[in-house]
């Protein structure tokens, strides 16, 4: 489920065109009518989305385009890439009348409502629509900067409280830089930590179990509150969701081999439980209130924590990028790119968090049993998020290519990246659970090693909606990547996998790295 980010992608959807059929049409109604400009698919992904290449709100449109989709929709350009209201976003009028076809996306979430609240179909309709009546975007929007102002250490500390690992042989992941300890949320055991191995589909073999059985049930009151604030939320604030599968982890053993086994589980399943722990856990400790209802429910110990198959245990890939420059006159030194974002508020979670960049969810493209390895989903986020190629954007529901990820179909980066061994190194450098919702992590890090590949294709390197900026900086830097650590705004997941990139980094990069030890200091 994805809402429309601005008034002409909402128009676009209700001729049910996809943008490659608008952007054909475009061209074909200026061809007819002798007006000048055309309208490359790239581009319109860029207008829907309501942001330049930069990634920047959008500045001035140029006047043949503007002119173009004013003559196609009679609508004014500002009007055009402006975001829709929430109530019409979401297909929620607020006459009496009963509301007409909903929008497909926030369809699905509505019908999942009804089904596990146990209610009438429409009711969840219903409710939703009254709480998008009483909400203020604006008093979401302080809610949510608000929320990402709670520190990682306070959620660190909040959970240590919570959960009792001292008899599971389990803990915290916790590592010393130099001379700081950091502690984050991420769960497991000291060998979880301390081996790397390649993702190249040997080493990691997770295997798809077609009949994985989900739990179900009805959902409690208080689950059942949580979910409809969650949709309104979202819809009000023009978040991006797309209820896609995601691999569900049913079992895992880790080693120098990878293997355990994932079923299918539906985004909005995910999204609309276990996935509001989080929330919960930072107004608890924003509010100073010990109330935890939905963890004491979906969480509740760390019996629960080390048993996903006992509930829906989505997660994902998080890699540090590190990309090998040549000497340069300003940087001095050959040295290695690091990569790191800030999250946008366009994403579920995380908005305004700091976390290492490729990171996406570990679900499949088309190929549900290929696609099951890390590696194709390192790759996929590896060409969507840094290289540009939105047709492979999960939140999109696009794409129309039987094999999205053909070798025939990559961007010009990753096809010269694959053109001779040695290039690119991608590896898994840890695993655990993140005690703030029970998903699975896997820390993993990128190297393109070959230094030919800045000069070629350094310019291109550009985050994707996901992100609000791209930070770099350099392996020689270690006292300014140590300011970075400190920062109270990381993601748990997105500090583990840049820690555990580090340490593997400083043992392979040689004279272009200069950076304090990270070295494993216990549970």
């Amino acid at each position: 489920m994805r809402m429309p980010r601005t008034v002409l992608e909402q128009k676009i959807r209700e001729r049910r065109m996809t943008l490659e059929e608008f952007a054909e049409f475009a061209e074909t109604f200026a061809r007819e009518r002798g007006e000048p400009g055309t309208l490359g698919l790239r581009h319109l992904h860029r207008l829907v989305a309501g942001r330049k290449s930069s990634g920047e709100p959008l500045g001035p449109v140029r006047q043949v385009t503007a002119r173009l989709l004013e003559s196609i929709f009679e609508t004014g350009i500002e009007e055009l890439l402006s975001a829709p209201s929430a109530v019409e976003a979401v297909g929620l009028e607020v006459s009496a009348e009963p509301p007409g076809r909903a929008d497909l996306e926030i369809a699905a979430a509505l019908e999942w409502l009804d089904e596990r609240a146990g209610w009438a179909a429409g009711m969840s309709r219903a409710k939703v629509r009254a709480r998008v009546r009483e909400s203020d975007p604006g008093a979401l929007l302080d809610q949510r900067a608000w929320r990402a102002k709670v520190g990682r250490r306070q959620l660190v500390r909040a959970l240590d409280r919570y959960y009792d690992a001292s008899a599971s042989g389990h803990g915290m992941y916790r590592v010393r830089y130099g001379d700081e300890e950091v502690v984050t949320t991420v769960f497991g055991r000291p060998d979880w930590w301390d081996g790397v191995a390649a993702l190249d589909g040997q080493s990691d073999r997770l295997v798809f179990n077609t009949e994985a059985f989900m739990p179900r049930g009805v959902l409690s009151a208080r689950g059942v509150e949580a979910a409809v604030y969650r949709i309104a939320e979202s819809a009000a604030l023009g978040v991006r969701v797309a209820n896609l599968p995601l691999y569900r982890l049913l079992n895992v053993q880790v080693g120098e081999v990878l293997t355990g086994t994932v079923g299918l589980a539906p985004f909005i399943e995910y999204a609309l439980t276990v996935d509001l722990l989080e929330r919960e856990m930072v107004d608890a400790v924003s509010r100073r209130h010990g109330g935890l209802p939905l963890r004491d429910e979906y969480l509740p110990d760390v019996g629960a924590v080390l048993d996903p198959a006992g509930r829906v245990c989505a997660g994902g890939v998080v890699a540090l990028c590190a990309i090998a420059r040549p000497r340069d006159r300003f940087r001095g030194e050959p040295d290695f790119a690091l990569l790191v974002q800030e999250r946008s508020g366009s994403v579920l979670n995380a908005a305004g968090r700091l976390a290492v960049i490729p990171k996406g969810f570990h679900q499949p493209l088309n190929d549900v049993r290929a696609d099951v390895q890390l590696g194709a989903t390192l790759l996929r986020e590896l060409e969507e998020e840094l290289f540009g190629r939105t047709e492979v954007d999960t939140t999109s529901g696009e794409c129309r290519a039987a094999a999205p990820m053909h070798p025939a179909r990559w961007s010009e980066p990753m096809r010269w990246l694959a053109e001779e061994p040695g290039r690119l190194r991608l590896e898994r450098t840890g695993f655990g659970f993140n005690l703030v919702s029970g998903n699975y992590e896997f820390a993993s890090l990128v190297v393109i090693e070959d230094e030919e590949f800045w000069p070629r294709f350094g310019g291109q390197v550009e985050a994707n909606w996901e992100a609000v900026g791209l930070q770099l900086y350099s392996s020689l830097d270690g006292g300014l990547i140590g300011d970075l650590i400190a920062r109270e705004s990381w993601s748990n997941e997105g500090l583990f996998a840049l820690l555990q990139g580090l340490r593997r980094l400083r043992e392979i990069g040689g004279k272009r790295v200069d950076l304090p030890e990270v070295e494993l200091s216990g549970l």
